[in-house]
C-alpha cells in the first residue's frame, strides 16, 4: 500500500507545497516562513515516522494566521489522500508525551467524523513571537480536512514551548498508532458499517 499523497495550494494569502509519505522515516524539509511551525512539524515528523517535504509562502507580514491554518488544511487533505479507504488501519490512537514540566494527551479517532475538542489552557500565550494560541487553529483545520475527531488535553505544564512540544510529539505518536496496519483486519476497513 503507498501511502503518500502530494498537495498544492495557493490562494491569495498562501503558497504551499507538501510531500507527504506516512510509511517514512521520520525525515523532513521544512520552510513554512514561521520558524517556530518549522521547530513543530520536523518534531511531528520525526515522532510519527512520515517523511515531509513542505515549503509556504504566506502574508506573515500580517500575522502568522492565515500560513498557519492554511498549514493544517493541507496536512488534513494530504492525511485523507494518503489514508484512501483507510483499510486495515487501526483506527484508534493515543498518546501522552511528556516535555520537561509539560504533559500532553492526544487521543483519536480515524473517523471521517471531523471534531476536535482542544483543552489546553496557558497564561503566557506566546513562545518568542509565535502565538501558541494559533496551534489550535492548525490542528482544527487539520482535522477538519483529515476526517479525524481528536481530543488533545494538557495535563500538566505551563512554558508554551515546552506544551506545545508535547502537543505535537502526542500528535504524531498518536497519528502513527491509529494509522498503522492492523493485521486482523484482513485490509477490512474498520468499522462495523464498512465504511469510514
Amino acid at each position: 500500500m503507498d501511502r503518500k499523497s502530494k498537495i498544492d495550494r495557493k490562494t491569495k494569502e498562501t503558497n504551499i507545497h507538501l510531500e507527504l509519505n506516512l510509511d517514512g522515516r521520520g525525515l523532513s524539509e521544512v520552510d513554512t516562513g514561521i520558524p517556530f511551525m518549522d521547530h513543530m512539524l520536523g518534531l511531528m515528523a520525526a515522532h510519527g515516522f512520515m517523511n515531509m517535504e513542505l515549503t509556504a509562502v504566506g502574508d506573515t507580514e500580517i500575522d502568522d494566521h492565515h500560513t498557519v491554518e492554511d498549514l493544517g488544511i493541507c496536512l488534513g487533505m494530504a492525511l485523507r489522500d494518503a489514508l484512501g479507504e483507510k483499510r486495515g488501519i487501526r483506527r484508534y490512537g493515543q498518546a501522552i508525551v511528556p516535555m520537561d514540566e509539560a504533559l500532553a494527551r492526544v487521543v483519536m479517532d480515524i473517523s471521517n467524523r471531523p471534531v476536535l475538542c482542544y483543552r489546553v489552557p496557558l497564561k503566557k500565550r506566546t513562545t518568542g513571537t509565535f502565538d501558541v494560541g494559533l496551534i489550535k487553529e492548525f490542528f482544527r483545520a487539520l482535522v477538519t480536512n483529515a476526517g479525524i475527531t481528536m481530543h488533545v488535553d494538557l495535563l500538566a505544564g505551563e512554558e508554551p514551548h515546552h506544551v506545545s512540544e508535547a502537543v505535537f510529539k502526542a500528535f504524531a505518536r498518536a497519528l502513527d498508532q491509529a494509522s498503522g496496519p492492523e493485521s486482523r483486519l484482513n485490509g477490512n476497513v474498520p468499522s462495523t458499517k464498512g465504511l469510514l
